[in-house]
């Protein structure tokens, strides 16, 4: 396997950036103990309860709204990593940001994802 929370493969460590229009919708899932205080790939340490995420292709610092679609709770992370690795998710949310979405059972949620900065 290759790539994973902060363990980018060459080609996935790219910090490509987003039209500020950009809207996604798909899976969210979250990463926590295993990687805290571990390098992300921006070179930040993961803090799990921080309100940071990780994303294939938004430039590192970009705030991001996302927003539950099952309870449609919604929060603002910080892109800070690379990833998720996973066929079908589009974002990797902190311990902390699964917690205010309501996630943290389930493990996986459908979210909508809109720029904020």
């Amino acid at each position: 396997i290759s790539g994973g929370p902060g363990n980018p493969t060459e080609m996935e460590a790219g910090n490509a950036s987003p039209t500020p229009s950009s809207v996604e919708v798909g899976v969210a899932s979250y990463y926590a103990h295993k990687f805290h205080g571990n390098p992300t790939a921006s070179g930040e340490v993961f803090n799990m309860h921080q309100l940071t995420a990780a994303h294939r292709t938004y430039a590192f610092g970009t705030h991001v709204k996302v927003t539950h679609l099952g309870n449609n709770r919604s929060i603002t992370v910080r892109i800070n990593d690379r990833g998720p690795f996973v066929q079908g998710r589009v974002i990797d949310l902190s311990l902390a940001g699964a917690e205010e979405l309501q996630m943290v059972r389930d493990g996986l949620a459908k979210v909508k994802l809109e720029i904020v900065q």
